[in-house]
């Protein structure tokens, strides 16, 4: 069974959780940090950026299967070269912050161009930009299937302003996510990875909408310490392997 299977396998389990460290993030030491505390607080696998440095500083530190993120083919198709185990195509917080957006024409042709130059042996996610319609986002999913994807991953933390405080404050910074999520899964047959202001108070909501896995990263690159990190990882996959207890023992 290759890398690509073996993922596939892994997240029909619907107990994945995969620790994003961040498209943008080319800080070595902050990597490497986010790399241990994924690997010490039990995830699933990782996500870095498409960096040769930091792709391989990640091989190097940890087991876990690691995902590379990025919107430009040939960075995408380099890092299958420097040891990518899958590859990701969005995390889009980055142009977010600049006061960009991504058409669901241009995710069909980086797609494309990926596929083309990576192979079809490199398990492939793709993000659906959260500021598109739903409808447009269902469109874009089901063309990503019908074009050979092993994964959606949804977002949506970018679209919502976040007032309150506590419980209340993480389920609305997750809810747009998690509610595209919902569409998703009804209208597609490959997994549907939420990602996006998920936390261990919103992760058992992510799966109990359809999910079959979860991105977290801001809980995680917001703390202090490798120490801070880890317990925020082992907080979420926790939450998940509780939750997926409970739900086999209610239906078996």
């Amino acid at each position: 069974m290759n890398t690509r299977e073996q993922l596939r396998n892994v997240i029909s389990q619907k107990r994945f959780v995969k620790v994003i460290a961040g498209i943008d993030n080319f800080d070595i030491e902050k990597v490497r940090n986010v790399v241990l505390a994924a690997e010490k607080g039990g995830a699933s696998a990782v996500d870095v950026a498409a960096s040769e440095d930091i792709i391989r500083l990640t091989k190097e530190t940890t087991t876990l299967p690691v995902f590379v993120s990025s919107i430009n083919s040939e960075e995408l198709a380099k890092a299958v070269q420097y040891g990518a185990d899958a590859l990701e195509i969005g995390n889009f917080d980055a142009l977010y912050r600049n006061g960009m957006r991504i058409t669901a024409e241009e995710v069909l042709e980086i797609t494309q161009k990926t596929m083309k130059l990576a192979g079809n042996n490199i398990f492939l996610s793709v993000t659906v930009p959260g500021h598109l319609e739903i409808n447009e986002q269902i469109k874009l999913a089901q063309r990503l299937e019908e074009m050979g994807v092993d994964l959606i991953q949804t977002e949506g933390a970018a679209t919502v302003e976040t007032q309150a405080d506590g419980a209340r404050g993480l389920i609305q910074q997750a809810h747009v996510s998690i509610a595209n999520t919902v569409e998703l899964v009804r209208n597609l047959n490959i997994p549907v990875m939420t990602a996006s202001g998920i936390t261990a108070t919103t992760a058992p909501m992510a799966f109990a909408a359809g999910a079959s896995a979860v991105g977290i990263g801001s809980c995680v690159n917001k703390c202090n310490s490798t120490l801070e990190m880890t317990a925020a990882v082992m907080s979420v996959v926790s939450a998940v392997t509780n939750n997926s207890s409970v739900n086999e023992k209610t239906f078996a």
